[in-house]
């Protein structure tokens, strides 16, 4: 039988680093946090975990929920604009792990900083400034700057990090992987 994850195809530092959501367990749900059609929530959802897909399209929403009905999971599906101006979309104090994968909005961050409950986990990765040398995206607000994605989180225990250039594709990326604290 073929594992979740191959069926699935969630990003790879995901893959890399998956078993930080299962052992020891999550202090509450998992947050796929700008989660597009799902595949990284779903896949955490077939390895047993409680999972909120969160997304501002209605249509991505329903990508979710159908890649979840064809594996046999359930995720709770969140419709929410992650970027309103003057209001924190996220629970306080609320979740055992979120995912955030090629998304950037920089107000976001002190609110995933407090979503996240203490012991919970985030896997993060985005793109840096050095991405338009290989595609989209290519506006700034939407590149991280060299160093910022750690900086943000280098008070928490950082279980990995990169920032440089991956291969399959060939992107420039930043990712964490970090604790909060207890």
């Amino acid at each position: 039988m073929e594992s979740p994850g191959s069926e699935l195809n969630p990003a790879s530092f995901l893959m890399k680093h998956h078993r930080v959501f299962l052992e020891p367990p999550l202090p509450g749900p998992v947050l796929d946090l700008a989660c597009g059609g799902g595949q990284n929530g779903v896949f955490l959802a077939a390895e047993g975990l409680s999972v909120v897909c969160c997304d501002h399209s209605a249509e991505a929403l329903e990508r979710a929920r159908n890649l979840a009905d064809q594996h046999g999971v359930s995720v709770e599906l969140w419709q929410a604009d992650l970027e309103r101006s003057g209001k924190n979309p996220l629970p306080v104090d609320f979740y055992g792990g979120i995912l955030v994968f090629r998304y950037l909005h920089r107000p976001l961050i002190p609110r995933i900083r407090e979503a996240l409950r203490a012991g919970g986990v985030l896997i993060y990765e985005t793109f840096t400034g050095e991405q338009p040398r290989f595609g989209k995206p290519r506006n700034p607000d939407f590149l991280l700057r060299q160093g910022e994605l750690y900086g943000w989180f280098k008070d928490w225990e950082v279980i990995d990090f990169f920032e440089g250039i991956r291969q399959g594709p060939e992107r420039a990326v930043a990712q964490i992987v970090c604790r909060k604290p207890e």
